[in-house]
């Protein structure tokens, strides 16, 4: 409950012409047009008029909250004992102390309530963080165009705390004093034809939240290409190193060359050697308006299983081969 008492600054045994004029001088203080930061001094102080400046509801106030006026001269004669007199004293000059540090309290409040409150900030739409993310795709993927799903990590102020990591002095148990959100969001990126590594792909407004109103910030996708053994590129050109077997090599034919828009067929002659290139035009990459060659590189190879009987074979082979290929590699 309220001290009315010490709301005001006066005391118990005031008169009503003295609550009349303390609210007066207070009144003129705190009023919300003379003082913008006393609104609610002002309605603490006007509760308290309305209570007191009233017989009724002051007697009753007075009798639910203890508050008694000091005997008179008059009433002290009619004190049964003196005892009880030095005791009521007593009494009395505790309350009256206990009540004036009450009121200085109470005053001390008011005093911070009508500081001047710094003026907030005006609030501007601010836009939000861009993302960067960097995704890993097989050659293959670069040369033909895919699509790929992204999990991208968005991170928003906590709706709990505001950012401000703190709740009643403890941390936010919501961001645990983070002052952030995070969560994952699932995003279908759509990846071009014929994209070079390191080729950063943007992706409007799938960014950060803006703050006040303003926009999200943007996805940014960084390309990496995954090496790939066989294949090199030259500006537009693609080096492509294709394995044959030594019968193909030997004997020649059409050869089925796995390539990004499908299968396709390369011509060998006999007696082809390793290292012999091949060029396939208009089989390369797309850039600048221009479509460069495959130049196949072909690599004689033997497989890491044979049967039985090819090994019987390459036994007979052996034993018909009679050119020593290597007795000039001193001269050459």
């Amino acid at each position: 409950m309220k001290n009315y008492y010490s709301i005001l600054g006066v005391t118990p045994d005031s008169s009503d012409a003295e609550i009349k004029t303390a609210y007066r001088h207070l009144a003129r203080k705190y009023h919300p047009d003379v003082n913008p930061s006393g609104a609610q001094m002002f309605k603490y102080i006007s509760e308290a008029y309305e209570t007191l400046s009233d017989p009724k509801k002051r007697m009753q106030y007075d009798t639910v909250n203890g508050f008694f006026k000091s005997c008179s001269k008059e009433e002290n004669v009619h004190t049964s004992s003196k005892q009880a007199q030095e005791e009521y004293k007593k009494n009395a000059s505790s309350e009256i102390k206990q009540k004036a540090e009450f009121s200085k309290k109470i005053n001390d409040i008011f005093e911070e309530f009508s500081k001047p409150r710094p003026k907030k900030e005006k609030s501007f739409p601010k836009k939000g963080a861009d993302i960067l993310e960097e995704i890993s795709i097989p050659l293959k993927d670069a040369v033909r165009g895919s699509e790929r799903v992204v999990n991208v990590m968005h991170t928003t102020q906590c709706p709990r705390c505001k950012g401000r990591k703190f709740i009643n002095g403890a941390a936010c148990p919501f961001c645990k004093g983070t002052g952030e959100k995070s969560e994952h969001r699932k995003i279908i990126v759509k990846i071009p034809k014929n994209i070079k590594n390191g080729t950063k792909l943007r992706i409007p407004s799938e960014g950060n939240p803006g703050e006040n109103g303003g926009k999200n910030g943007d996805l940014y996708i960084k390309i990496k290409i995954e090496p790939n053994s066989r294949m090199q590129f030259d500006g537009p050109n693609v080096i492509y190193n294709v394995p044959v077997m030594p019968f193909e090599a030997v004997l020649g034919g059409n050869v089925s060359v796995p390539a990004f828009e499908g299968n396709l067929s390369l011509n060998i002659p006999p007696r082809t050697h390793s290292g012999q290139k091949f060029r396939l035009a208009g089989q390369g990459l797309k850039q600048n308006g221009k479509i460069g060659d495959m130049i196949v590189v072909v690599h004689i190879e033997i497989p890491s299983s044979l049967s039985d009987d090819e090994i019987r074979l390459y036994e007979k082979l052996k034993k018909l081969s009679s050119k020593n290929i290597r007795e000039n590699l001193l001269n050459e």
